[in-house]
């Protein structure tokens, strides 16, 4: 079942090792089927050195197993709130990588400081509140994908939040593309720390340059890139 997609959001979970954003067992990418509506993601706890295609786990939209010898990433329910949410994502990415969860865990946005930024991330990327001692003890990861959705305004523009004294949640409209951002999002998080050491009184990129570099890669009148042909 959805043999392609496990084929996909496995090869994205390798993705992450090979970008230096997961240690050990760390972090998880889902996907989800448009036509069916289930959701592929990455089982708990399974070592990416052992891992397989046929590793991975299939749940519908409510959490329910559909296929699978193990049991589902214990942040599955955050990805089933923000696929809830924005039935338009096809893909969601966890991950503790260093930069960007050093962010999160000071509790601190990572400032848009150069067109680096810019290009993916429409202004600052923001953090999360902290969870409140009941959204922790009740329904941990179904109120983490809460509070993300509560912190950020648009999940176009600005797709990845950090979650205070946690990691990092970033998305798109495939596994592949959410893996994009998450690689970006951690060196435009180191590239923000360096400047911060360099110049602690540096500001933010003028919104002329933000709009210019964002929107010539998003939107109607992008022109970065070549042009997609039909086939």
């Amino acid at each position: 079942m959805l043999e392609e997609l496990k084929q996909r959001v496995f090869e994205q979970n390798i993705a992450l090792k090979k970008h230096g954003l997961v240690v050990l067992t760390w972090g998880n990418v889902s996907g989800k089927d448009s036509d069916t509506g289930l959701i592929v993601i990455k089982p708990s706890g399974v070592p990416y050195d052992t891992m397989k295609a046929e590793d991975m786990v299939v749940v519908d939209a409510d959490g329910n197993a559909v296929e699978g010898e193990y049991r589902p990433s214990s942040d599955l329910p955050t990805h089933l709130y923000l696929y809830k949410q924005h039935p338009s994502l096809g893909g969601i990415v966890h991950t503790h990588s260093t930069y960007a969860t050093a962010f999160a865990q000071s509790g601190r946005e990572i400032v848009a400081y150069g067109t680096t930024h810019a290009d993916a991330f429409y202004g600052n990327v923001p953090c999360s509140r902290e969870l409140t001692e009941d959204e922790i003890v009740n329904a941990y990861e179904w109120n983490t994908g809460k509070v993300i959705y509560e912190t950020v305004t648009d999940f176009n523009a600005t797709p990845a939040a950090l979650v205070k004294n946690h990691g990092v949640f970033t998305w798109g409209k495939t596994p592949e593309a959410a893996v994009e951002i998450a690689v970006t999002l951690e060196e435009v998080a180191k590239m923000a720390h360096i400047t911060e050491a360099l110049n602690p009184t540096a500001q933010k990129i003028k919104q002329p340059l933000l709009d210019k570099h964002y929107f010539r890669k998003h939107g109607k009148d992008a022109y970065y890139g070549q042009k997609q042909e039909l086939k």
